[in-house]
């Protein structure tokens, strides 16, 4: 049997034509959603998700081309941008009978949730963002040497073909290697989690592929444009990073402060996948954030 979120549902909800949502729903209370990263799915939010639940409505869904959802294929380049990915994450809350509702993402959910944030302010009451700089300030800050711990962000930004077939060829050893590089403390993704991230990943190979391209190319151009029109997210904002900056050379906080106003930003001492190695202090954090 699959690893699964004690006492949530598992519910399959059309956000697009053509395009369901898997996403697993639990608790109650004002809405909560938790968007995963990178190589995972929404089983990375089991701890935290468990922890909210008892005050709010928590869903977790996988991002379109990941995990149980649909992988549409990119006819355009603009199947998986961060723009259309928001807007199934706003459709989905609908679906479920929420207009407005608290938005966290991690990694690649992450930026969905900052895209929500500025395409969707009416509908998103508070943001948090895990261990990201915006789409447009990550490229600005990736320079030398220091670009190399970013390799894949390069590999699949190239044109369609060769970066999914490089990667379908060692499919568990490309993803797995993330897995391991960015884990602080191993024992937080079990055997079987593991093996679940892993078999979600091997099947959807041209969608993630597909979801980074797009943010070499047309999740940029809306950024610039929003930076270049002065839009800000309006809602209170809480930002956790590893202390990236520093092995980098830029200003974490400063960058997100352009974006966000009524910022709190935190600096952790976790690996990557902060909400499995230190889910209580995740959930703290999203806790401080909804009381904002």
């Amino acid at each position: 049997m699959s690893p699964a979120i004690p006492g949530f549902d598992q519910r399959r909800v059309p956000v697009a034509d053509g395009v369901s949502l898997n996403a697993a729903v639990g608790g109650s209370g004002t809405p909560v959603v938790l968007l995963h990263g990178f190589p995972q799915t929404h089983l990375m939010w089991r701890h935290v998700a468990a922890d909210l639940a008892a005050g709010h409505t928590v869903i977790c869904p996988d991002l379109r081309g990941y995990g149980a959802s649909d992988k549409p294929a990119d006819t355009d380049g603009t199947g998986y941008a961060k723009r259309t990915m928001a807007a199934d994450i706003v459709a989905l809350a609908r679906e479920l009978g929420h207009d407005r509702f608290a938005l966290a993402g991690h990694d690649r959910g992450a930026l969905v949730a900052f895209r929500a944030g500025l395409d969707h302010p009416g509908r998103i009451t508070h943001l948090a963002c895990l261990d990201v700089l915006p789409t447009a300030d990550m490229w600005d800050v990736l320079h030398g040497t220091a670009a190399a711990v970013g390799f894949h962000l390069y590999l699949m930004a190239q044109p369609p073909g060769l970066p999914e077939r490089m990667i379908a060829a060692c499919a568990d050893e490309f993803f797995g290697h993330f897995l391991d590089a960015w884990t602080g403390d191993a024992r937080a993704i079990p055997a079987e989690v593991r093996a679940a991230y892993l078999d979600a990943c091997r099947a959807a190979v041209p969608s993630i592929t597909a979801d980074y391209r797009a943010s070499a190319g047309i999740d940029v151009e809306h950024d610039l444009a929003d930076r270049a029109a002065g839009r800000r997210l309006g809602m209170p904002v809480t930002v956790l990073q590893q202390d990236w900056g520093a092995a980098l050379g830029y200003d974490a906080a400063a960058l997100w402060r352009a974006w966000a106003p009524d910022l709190v930003h935190t600096t952790v001492t976790c690996g990557h996948f902060m909400a499995e190695e230190a889910p209580g202090e995740v959930a703290g954090a999203l806790r401080r954030l909804l009381a904002r």
